[in-house]
């Protein structure tokens, strides 16, 4: 099922920068949620597997039964909507999984996959957004007035906005430190600017709904872009600072002005 994946010396480097006992492997099929069975072969490659849990008080009666899923005991990997390249921190080492969908993408890009979520493992971060949220996912769940599914989607974008706050400067010093790594990163940005700037008018036009549109701006965040309102309040130091508490608040704001 996995296979260890072989670093050119810039990525290697930053793996020995903020991640050194981070194995990385290839995964022989692609996942969104790692069942069980094909998480536990990691304990062929791994000291020790520490499967995470969380209480199910944390959880609206209408979650998604995947969330519900990933917080039970049952040792998972991944949940929908997660990037190509996935980390968890529930082996002993840490490790950093490529899913075979990379294939056909720009080498220098999914390099950059790679050293992203080596500097997520570096600093030692939840890997899913219940994590970040705990007991606060319901808080969020009663102000995002859309679906379940919606709530979850919003609730993934936030978090992924909040470790973009975190590693953007990582990223940014990589143009000039690691060239090959800092203008994939450049270049990822510049692909999505256009869409960014489009997201006021796709919403009021109705081509793009509101979770949609969380995603992609949150997403913009960790490339330094400018976001259209109602989003550029989160991209601020108290963001950073503040977490899921600050993350709650304009959620309650954004929907009571809609």
């Amino acid at each position: 099922m996995f296979q260890a994946r072989e670093l050119p010396a810039d990525l290697e480097a930053i793996r020995e920068e903020h991640a050194p006992d981070a194995i990385v492997l290839d995964a022989a099929s692609d996942f969104e949620m790692l069942p069980p069975a094909q998480a536990e072969d990691l304990g062929l490659l791994v000291d020790t597997l520490d499967p995470h849990t969380y209480p199910s008080e944390w959880l609206p009666e209408d979650a998604p039964a995947l969330l519900s899923r990933y917080a039970s005991s049952d040792f998972t990997i991944g949940m929908p909507g997660d990037a190509s390249v996935a980390w968890t921190r529930q082996t002993d080492p840490p490790v950093v999984i490529i899913k075979p969908r990379v294939e056909g993408s720009p080498d220098d890009f999914v390099d950059f996959l790679i050293a992203e979520a080596l500097v997520e493992v570096g600093l030692d971060v939840p890997e899913q957004f219940i994590g970040f949220f705990e007991d606060q996912y319901r808080d969020l769940d009663a102000a995002v007035e859309l679906d379940p599914n919606s709530t979850y989607q919003i609730a993934a974008a936030l978090y992924d906005a909040w470790l973009g706050l975190h590693t953007r400067d990582v990223f940014a010093d990589w143009l000039d430190t690691r060239p090959r790594l800092g203008e994939a990163w450049q270049d990822a940005g510049e692909r999505i600017e256009g869409r960014l700037a489009d997201v006021p008018g796709a919403m009021a036009r109705g081509e793009t709904d509101f979770a949609d549109a969380t995603e992609l701006a949150c997403s913009s965040l960790k490339h330094a872009l400018e976001l259209p309102a109602p989003f550029t309040a989160l991209d601020t130091e108290m963001y950073r600072d503040r977490g899921p508490d600050y993350a709650v608040t304009w959620a309650e704001k954004t929907f009571e002005n809609r």
